[in-house]
């Protein structure tokens, strides 16, 4: 049975966890420290074992992928020492196939090992930081799985979504306008019915690949994360919400919502870099069971700026993924890799697709339809469309593009009143949130004139291999680059308007 704990392991093989053996408090301590060895990329995870005001055995887990590429690739049952567009080629691959999970007996669900029901049911055992000096309160749902039951069609969705401690027996759950859940529970309310629902701390971190992405909402994740690793999900039916629950979870929290059961939550430090939006009214769940087991870790995600922020990397490489498989759905030819920026606010702010151009207004069709496809739409600004010769998921070989092959007054579209999410600190007053715009780039060569175009300075292939064959004899201590782009010989043509401008000369 695939777990956080069997992850955990393949973490620590590659040198990549670092445990915490020495008492920190969970009042700002240990996302302090999470921010501070986050500066650097490639920081390991960090697994607290000694948090204040904690029973003993109970832990907390920052930084679970962080920047960190392997640790991405470790739980998306891939192997190491790929690129991250490789990595993202596949996932989008693997988005392809669908496996509904596996129903397994409660009794054997590791996460049933400790249940405690109604009155004896108490939120806050558990070791729920408060991450930022500002946030309003203990946030016990950072990194979760948020699970609910579509009242129409009947299929598990799951999320992830922040929740804040509100007494032993309530916690708030927030959401965006737009979110699956939200939609969800209000058919529920509409009808004046109560929404059950599951908050899942450490499950098997595939599942936060899924749960934190955009899907059909008419389909469950629990199947792409099936198709993803080529095996089922294990999970239990609930018997106190019906709920299809990962049985390895390390942590389960499940009540049900109330219609009209709402109070000020709020605010919290967001992936932007910034608190989201004031202390609002939020609705709150009334928790009937908690399950957990011996020694349970409790998942947390830092929101912050690069290079900090947990989410950056690991979803960049799945949002990616899923804008290019969507681009594909929709019959677009010629993309040779799309990449969101961990850098740009989580990995939501830019994406950079580079393409073959084919056909006159290709360049311009990508950005339009890459700005709005399900998997792309959400809060996204900039969207940056490069030829094949860049590399995109390179922000220096991007930036070059956009300085030479753009010109700003023809090359960049606005869309305007598009997606976007209450966490924007740049929309005021905060009411505006919800709608933001998008710009699109066309950082291409101009199609009309491609052949009159200038010529990128090019190494001859010849010439690049023979260096790389003599690497270590200049005593670098580095690998050489990889460079997939050079000079053909067929291809020395000196552009036309190159030609004329010489004979003006003369």
């Amino acid at each position: 049975m695939r777990d956080l704990r069997s992850w955990l392991q393949q973490v620590e093989e590659i040198g990549e966890l670092q445990t915490i053996r020495a008492e920190m408090d969970w009042n700002e301590e240990t996302s302090a420290l999470n921010y501070m060895v986050g500066q650097r990329e490639g920081a390991p995870a960090l697994l607290f074992e000694n948090i204040k005001d904690t029973p003993p055995g109970f832990r907390a887990l920052h930084n679970i992928f962080g920047t960190s590429k392997e640790r991405v690739a470790a739980a998306l049952g891939m192997p190491h020492g790929k690129s991250i567009i490789e990595l993202i080629q596949r996932v989008r691959a693997n988005f392809l196939r669908k496996i509904p999970p596996q129903v397994v007996p409660a009794a054997s669900a590791p996460v049933n090992e400790n249940i405690r029901r109604n009155g004896q049911a108490d939120i806050t055992i558990f070791p729920a930081p408060k991450m930022w000096p500002l946030d309003g309160g203990r946030y016990l749902g950072t990194w979760d799985v948020f699970l609910t039951r579509d009242l129409e069609d009947g299929h598990i969705n799951l999320g992830t979504y922040r929740q804040m401690i509100k007494s032993p027996r309530e916690l708030f759950v927030y959401w965006s306008p737009g979110k699956d859940a939200r939609l969800q529970a209000e058919r529920y309310w509409q009808r004046g019915r109560s929404f059950p629902v599951a908050a899942v701390y450490g499950p098997d971190p595939l599942l936060f690949t899924v749960a934190s992405t955009t899907l059909p909402k008419t389909e469950s994740e629990y199947e792409y994360a099936g198709g993803m690793i080529g095996q089922p999900v294990e999970v239990f039916e609930s018997d106190v919400t019906g709920l299809l629950i990962p049985a390895s979870a390390e942590i389960v929290i499940e009540g049900e919502m109330r219609p009209g059961n709402e109070a000020m939550e709020g605010p919290f430090g967001e992936f932007t870099g910034y608190y989201g939006r004031p202390e609002a009214r939020t609705p709150i769940i009334d928790v009937k069971c908690v399950r957990y087991r011996r020694d349970p870790i409790l998942t947390c995600a830092l929101m912050a700026d690069y290079p900090a922020c947990e989410q950056s990397l690991m979803f960049s490489i799945v949002r990616s993924a899923r804008i290019w498989a969507d681009l594909e759905k929709l019959g677009v030819p010629g993309i040779q890799g799309i990449f969101s920026f961990p850098e740009a606010a989580g990995g939501f702010g830019a994406t950079a697709i580079s393409i073959e151009q084919r056909y006159p207004g290709h360049a311009s069709q990508v950005a339009t339809l890459a700005a709005q496809v399900p998997s792309g739409a959400y809060y996204s600004k900039y969207i940056i469309v490069v030829d094949e010769d860049v590399d995109c998921s390179d922000i220096h070989q991007v930036l070059w593009a956009m300085s030479t092959r753009s010109d700003p007054e023809t090359d960049i579209e606005v869309l305007r009143n598009t997606w976007s999410t209450y966490l924007d600190p740049t929309k005021n007053p905060p009411e505006e949130r919800p709608y933001g715009s998008k710009a699109l780039i066309n950082a291409c060569k101009e199609h009309k004139h491609l052949k009159q175009f200038s010529k990128r300075n090019r190494l001859r292939r010849e010439v690049y291999e023979r260096l790389v064959a003599r690497w270590n004899e200049f005593g670098m201590k580095f690998p050489p680059p990889q460079i997939r782009h050079f000079e053909q010989d067929g291809s020395l043509v000196v552009p036309e308007f190159a030609k004329s401008s010489e004979r003006e000369m003369m």
